[in-house]
């Protein structure tokens, strides 16, 4: 597994909130995409799409689970009606790119937290762990599509 460690600004996000299984966060994508196109939110010359996964699903229920999906966005821009303004901190972040298709997100996240980070010598920093989408089902096939994983380091 390929990490780079790397220092990030604050980011803006305008997200959809999510409860429940981390696998099933594609309906708050559906509604993100539909409220967020139609407020042109996706010509920003920021936007990338995010998920923002605030809890550790090895402590906290699946049912209980809480995250965003997301769109990063500048600070001058007004967020429509049924989107909340959330921000990814400020701070230090493990950062490894999976390529392929969405449900093997899951091993991924296991490799990273499980295996990487206890023999990385750093340990995870408080804030949510997010995932950054370069493409979309929409516009590139399973194996193509990429997605880079960030962990948040204690300082």
């Amino acid at each position: 597994m390929k990490v780079e460690i790397e220092s990030q600004l604050q980011k803006r996000v305008a997200a959809v909130s999510h409860r429940g299984p981390y696998n099933t966060i594609s309906q708050a994508f559906g509604l993100l995409g539909t409220l967020a196109g139609k407020a042109r939110l996706f010509d920003t010359p920021v936007a990338a799409m995010v998920a923002i996964y605030h809890d550790n699903p090895r402590l906290t229920p699946a049912t209980e689970l809480r995250s965003h999906a997301g769109l990063i966005v500048p600070s001058g821009v007004v967020l429509p009606a049924g989107l909340s303004e959330v921000h990814i901190p400020a701070g230090k972040y493990a950062r490894t790119t999976h390529l392929g298709p969405y449900p093997k997100l899951g091993e991924v996240w296991a490799r990273f937290m499980n295996e990487w980070l206890p023999q990385s010598g750093y340990s995870l920093g408080s804030g949510p762990s997010y995932e950054r989408y370069w493409n979309t089902p929409m516009n590139a096939r399973p194996e193509q599509l990429k997605t880079d994983l960030y962990l948040p380091l204690a300082r």
